[in-house]
C-alpha cells in the first residue's frame, strides 16, 4: 500500500524538476521498441504495455511515430536517382568520368536495401513494391556494368614480356647429334650428326604474377558484387564473372599457342605440328596454372570476398574450360599412336602436369575437376612407358641388312646412343614410371651376360632397361656385323660401334647411371676386336714371312720359294692396302691405335725376314721385282689406312719411287 501511494505521488509530481527525466524515459523507451525490430502490431502491444507501468509513457505512442514517412522519404530520395540513371541515353553508368555519381547511385541502392533489411513483415505493401522494383533496376544496371567493367578491363596476355621474366631457361640438352624427331624407321637416312638440342622450355619464379584486370576496377568491381550478393543476385553475378572470365582465358591460351582441338583432329595433326604444339602445351600449362588460375583465385577473393559459395564456384567455373582445353589435348595424345621420337614430348608434358597438382590443391580446385587431372597424368604416364616399350622393340627389331660404308658407325647406334643420352634428364620421372614394369626376358638376359650376375634388385628401374637395351642393340649389331663379307671388316665395324657407344656414356651423364664398370668392359670388347681384327685381316700376309717351306737356312734357302714368299706378301700388302684404306675409323685415336698395333705386328716379321734372306734376292735379276718396299716403307703406307679413301697398286708405286 505504500510503495503505491508513493509511486502514484511520484508520478503526479513529474511536471516540473522532473521533465528532463520524463524525456529521457520516453526516449530510452522509444529506443527500446525500436531496436526490438518487431513488427507494427508488436511495437503497439509493447507500448502499452509500458505505459501501463508509467502514466508518463501514455503518450509515447504520439511521439513515437511509425516509420512510413521517413521511408518514404528515404525511398523517395532513393528511387531518383537510380530512374534517373535509368532514363538516360547510356545503358550504363559512367564509372569510370564520374566516381562522384557513382558512389551516389551506390549509395542509394544500400539505402534503398538497408530499407528492405528494416521493414517489417506487415509493411505498406506500396513501399515494398516500390523498393523492390527500384532494386531490380538497380541489379540489371549494375549487373550489365559488372559485365562492362570486366570485359574492358582485361590485361591481355603479353606472351613476349612473359618470357623474358621466366627464370632459369637452360636447354636440358646439348649437342644431341641424329634427328631425334624424326619417325625412328627412317634412321637409316641419318648419317650425318647435327647439333640439336630438346627445350624442356622456361621454369617459373613462384614470385611470378600477372595482373589479369586493371588494378583501378578490382575495387569497381567488388563494390557491385556486394551489393548484387546482398540483393540476392549473387546467381547473376557469378554467371556474368564466369562467362566474361572463363572467354579471357580461353584467350590467354590462343595467345600461348593453344588451340581447341578435338580429340581426333589431334591425333590427325603431322609429327612435326605436333611437335610444336605439345611444346606449347607444355608452358601453357606452367603459365596457365601457376599464373593465370593463381591470379584468378586472387581475383574471386578480393571481388567476393563476402561470399564464399560465391567465390569459390565461381573460381571453378571460370577454370574448367581453361583446364579441360589443356587435358583434352593431353588425353588426345596420350591415346595416340605410339612413336619413339614422341617419348620427350610426352615425358615434358607429364612432368609440367605433375608439378602444378600442389598449386591445384592449393587453389581448392573442384573435386571432380581436380579428379580430371589426376586421370590425365595417369594417362599421360601411360602413354610414355608405353611409348618407351615401343623404342625398345623398334631396336629389338631393326633388321635391316643393309651395310654401312667402310664399316663405319652404324645409324642405329647413333640414332639409340642420342635417345638414351636424351633419357638421362627425365631419369626420375622415369624411375617412377617404370617402376615394376620391368621385361622378364630382359632381365634374365642381363643376369646371364659373360656369367656377371648383377645386382638388379639394388639397381632404378631405368639402369636396368637402359643396360637391357643396349645388350640388345649390342645384339643387333652382332648380326649387322655379318653382312660383311671380310672378316676383318666385321671387327672394325663392331669397333667403330662399340667405341661410338663407350663415348656417349663416358662423355655424357649416362655414366652415373650405367657407370664405370659398363665403360671397362666395354673397352675390353673393343681391345679383343682389335685382336680379332689383327688375327683375320694380317695372318695371310704374317704367313708369308714364316721360315717354314723355303727349304734351308737364310744361306742355303731356295730362291724360288723366297721370290714366291715375297711376291705373295707384297701382293696381300697391297691387297690390305687396296681395300683397308676405304674403311673407316671415324674417331683419330682408335685408327692410330689400329696403326701402332700392325705395325707392332707385320714390320718386325717383315725386317727380320728382310735381314734373314733378303740379301739372298738383293744384287740379283730383277730383284726389285720382289723386294719392292722396304720396312720404312710399310710404315708409311700404314698411315693410309682406315681414312674412308680406298687406294689402289698405282698410287703405292708413285709413293714408292718418291
Amino acid at each position: 500500500m505504500t510503495t503505491t501511494s508513493a509511486t502514484s505521488s511520484t508520478a503526479s509530481g513529474g511536471g516540473g524538476e522532473g521533465g528532463g527525466a520524463d524525456d529521457r524515459v520516453m526516449a530510452t523507451a522509444q529506443q527500446i521498441v525500436n531496436s526490438l525490430n518487431t513488427t507494427k502490431n508488436v511495437r503497439e502491444d509493447m507500448l502499452l504495455i509500458l505505459s501501463s507501468f508509467d502514466n508518463r509513457l501514455s503518450n509515447i505512442s504520439d511521439l513515437i511515430k511509425t516509420d512510413s514517412d521517413s521511408q518514404s522519404s528515404v525511398l523517395d530520395a532513393a528511387e531518383k536517382i537510380i530512374l534517373r540513371s535509368d532514363s538516360g541515353i547510356s545503358s550504363a553508368v559512367p564509372w569510370d568520368d564520374s566516381p562522384v555519381e557513382v558512389k551516389e547511385y551506390l549509395s542509394a541502392v544500400d539505402d534503398i536495401l538497408d530499407l528492405l533489411d528494416n521493414l517489417s513483415v506487415e509493411a505498406d505493401s506500396e513501399v515494398l513494391d516500390r523498393a523492390e522494383t527500384a532494386v531490380q533496376v538497380a541489379m540489371s544496371r549494375l549487373e550489365d556494368e559488372f559485365r562492362q567493367i570486366l570485359m574492358s578491363n582485361k590485361v591481355p596476355l603479353e606472351s613476349e614480356k612473359l618470357y623474358g621474366s621466366i627464370r632459369g631457361f637452360s636447354p636440358s640438352f646439348a649437342s644431341t647429334e641424329g634427328e631425334i624427331d624424326e619417325e625412328f624407321t627412317s634412321f637409316e637416312e641419318v648419317e650425318t650428326e647435327s647439333v640439336r638440342s630438346h627445350e624442356r622450355g622456361a621454369s617459373l619464379g613462384n614470385d611470378l604474377f600477372v595482373d589479369l584486370i586493371n588494378s583501378e576496377a578490382v575495387a569497381n568491381l567488388t563494390d557491385i558484387a556486394d551489393r548484387m550478393i546482398r540483393s540476392g543476385y549473387e546467381k547473376e553475378c557469378v554467371q556474368v564473372y564466369s562467362s566474361v572470365r572463363r572467354d579471357a582465358l580461353d584467350e590467354c591460351l590462343a595467345t600461348l599457342g593453344v588451340e581447341k582441338l578435338s580429340i581426333e583432329e589431334v591425333q590427325k595433326i603431322e609429327w612435326k605440328s605436333l611437335n610444336e604444339k605439345m611444346k606449347k602445351w607444355v608452358q601453357a600449362v606452367k603459365i596457365g596454372v601457376r599464373l593465370l588460375l593463381r591470379g584468378e583465385r586472387r581475383l574471386c577473393d578480393v571481388i567476393f570476398y563476402g561470399s564464399d559459395s560465391a567465390r569459390e564456384v565461381c573460381f571453378n567455373e571460370t577454370a574448367k574450360g581453361c583446364l579441360r582445353q589443356l587435358f583434352n589435348f593431353a588425353e588426345a595424345v596420350s591415346i595416340g599412336r605410339r612413336s619413339p621420337e614422341k617419348l620427350f614430348r610426352i615425358l615434358d608434358m607429364y612432368d609440367a602436369l605433375s608439378n602444378v597438382f600442389p598449386y591445384l590443391e592449393g587453389m581448392a580446385m573442384d573435386g571432380f575437376v581436380y579428379g580430371e587431372a589426376k586421370g590425365v597424368l595417369a594417362g599421360l604416364g601411360g602413354a610414355a612407358r608405353g611409348t618407351f616399350a615401343e623404342f625398345e622393340n623398334a631396336v629389338k627389331s631393326e633388321t635391316s641388312r643393309k651395310p654401312t660404308s667402310g664399316g663405319e658407325i652404324h645409324p642405329l647406334t647413333r640414332y639409340v646412343m642420342n635417345y638414351v643420352k636424351l633419357l638421362v634428364d627425365y631419369s626420375d620421372t622415369l624411375n617412377l614410371l617404370l617402376e615394376n614394369d620391368d621385361d622378364d626376358d630382359e632381365l634374365n638376359g642381363l643376369q646371364n651376360d659373360d656369367g656377371e650376375r648383377l645386382l638388379l634388385a639394388s639397381m632404378a628401374p631405368i639402369t636396368r632397361r637402359l643396360l637391357a637395351l643396349l645388350l640388345t642393340l649390342e645384339s643387333n649389331l652382332e648380326e649387322k656385323s655379318r653382312v660383311y663379307e671380310d672378316g676383318a671388316m666385321q671387327y672394325i665395324f663392331l669397333m667403330n660401334n662399340i667405341l661410338y657407344m663407350v663415348q656417349k656414356v663416358k662423355d655424357s651423364e649416362l655414366i652415373k647411371i650405367l657407370g664405370d664398370q659398363w665403360v671397362r668392359k666395354h673397352r675390353g670388347q673393343i681391345r679383343q676386336n682389335a685382336t680379332a681384327y689383327l688375327r683375320a685381316a694380317w695372318s695371310k700376309a704374317l704367313s708369308c714371312l714364316k721360315d717354314e717351306g723355303i727349304g734351308g737356312s737364310s744361306n742355303s734357302a731356295s730362291k724360288v720359294a723366297l721370290k714366291e714368299r715375297f711376291k705373295n706378301f707384297n701382293a696381300c700388302f697391297e691387297e690390305i692396302y687396296r681395300i683397308q684404306t676405304g674403311w673407316k675409323v671415324p674417331d683419330p685415336q682408335l685408327r692410330e691405335e689400329l696403326r701402332i698395333s700392325i705395325s707392332e705386328k707385320v714390320l718386325p716379321a717383315y725386317r727380320s725376314f728382310m735381314g734373314r734372306f733378303g740379301s739372298q734376292l738383293e744384287g740379283g735379276r730383277h730383284a726389285g721385282k720382289y723386294i719392292k718396299y722396304t720396312p720404312d716403307d710399310l710404315e708409311n703406307y700404314l698411315v693410309d689406312l682406315f681414312e674412308g679413301t680406298p687406294l689402289v697398286l698405282h698410287h703405292l708405286r708413285r709413293k714408292s719411287s718418291s
